[in-house]
């Protein structure tokens, strides 16, 4: 198993909240959980809030170029990842709308993609999974740290990340993202980023073998589907819930709206620092335990040493 990397280099962070204001699906507490990350990033994780190391992402902002759009959205999440470097920390929240939809390329066990909802979806359409894992994990250099929040519906592996991890350090085999890393975890086989446009890359690598039957092998080796959906970077995932649950909007102790999971990952990184991925994990839930039905989701992009200290 590997440890994370120490961080020496740049660190930029993208938030994303959408209440979705004055519409029949509104939510409350998606553009204060925005503002509680940002916040609690920057103090204590020394993210630098200015223009170029932060870019928020509201539906209470005028100017149009940051409305959390479709295409402010994928141009945040281009400019999150490009330049990125070994030893950069890059950080990215979304909380708002998730969904499902029918899988069109078959690296779905259940079927479903996961997507999530821009403020324009009804018009520009989702962001779907796949597109997220092209944009956001494939581009990232080995060295590079990637700490990602999705508080939203249907969420667990809304980055189709190879691992998804349980409290005790142990991964869930029976998913098709553990399919996805098997070369990894049975063989121990290192992979590398193909060169060139990581999104051109993957997405023609999807088109390639669109046809084929990921979960009953055929003709795709394991060697494909980790080149596919994994990262030599240290790219870990919180997601709200498990693809098959929603994430609640609700308030804090001190009546504040505010997403479920959102206030769970504050709350237990705030009373310590010093946990490790897997108390991390442990602890959100049982913030939420016999509250809420959802259960808050730990993936990686490759094999980490859960027993490691959270770093930003």
């Amino acid at each position: 198993m590997q440890g994370h990397t120490h961080v020496t280099g740049n660190k930029k962070a993208l938030l994303i909240g959408i209440n979705y204001i004055g519409t029949s699906s509104a939510l409350a507490g998606c553009i204060n959980d925005v503002h509680a990350l940002r916040s609690f990033i920057s103090v204590n994780y020394n993210f630098p809030t200015d223009a170029n190391h932060m870019v928020v992402l509201t539906d209470d902002q005028r100017d149009p170029k940051f409305q959390p759009t479709r295409a402010n959205i994928t141009a945040g999440i281009d400019w999150l990842v490009r330049g990125a470097q070994p030893g950069d920390s890059l950080f990215i929240s979304f909380s708002g709308h998730g969904g499902t939809q029918k899988d069109t390329d078959g690296d779905e066990s259940d079927g479903s993609d996961e997507t999530i909802l821009p403020i324009d979806f009804k018009r520009a359409g989702v962001i779907v999974d796949d597109e997220l894992n092209a944009r956001l994990v494939r581009p990232l250099p080995a060295g590079c740290r990637l700490f990602a929040v999705f508080d939203s519906c249907h969420s667990g592996s809304v980055l189709d990340l190879p691992f998804t991890y349980l409290p005790d350090g142990s991964i869930k085999r029976h998913t098709i993202a553990s399919k996805l890393g098997k070369s990894l975890l049975d063989g121990g086989k290192a992979f590398a980023l193909s060169g060139g446009s990581a999104l051109t890359g993957a997405l023609s690598l999807v088109k390639s073998i669109s046809s084929k039957n990921l979960l009953g092998g055929g003709g795709l080796s394991d060697e494909d589907r980790v080149r596919l959906k994994g990262s030599m970077a240290d790219v870990v995932c919180f997601s709200g819930c498990k693809d098959a649950q929603t994430s609640a909007d609700s308030k804090t102790p001190h009546g504040m709206a505010s997403g479920a999971m959102s206030y769970s990952l504050i709350t237990a990184l705030a009373s310590n620092r010093n946990q490790n991925w897997s108390e991390l994990l442990a602890n959100m839930r049982n913030i939420l335990k016999g509250k809420y039905t959802q259960v808050p989701q730990l993936s990686a992009g490759r094999l980490i040493d859960t027993k490691a200290r959270v770093l930003l």
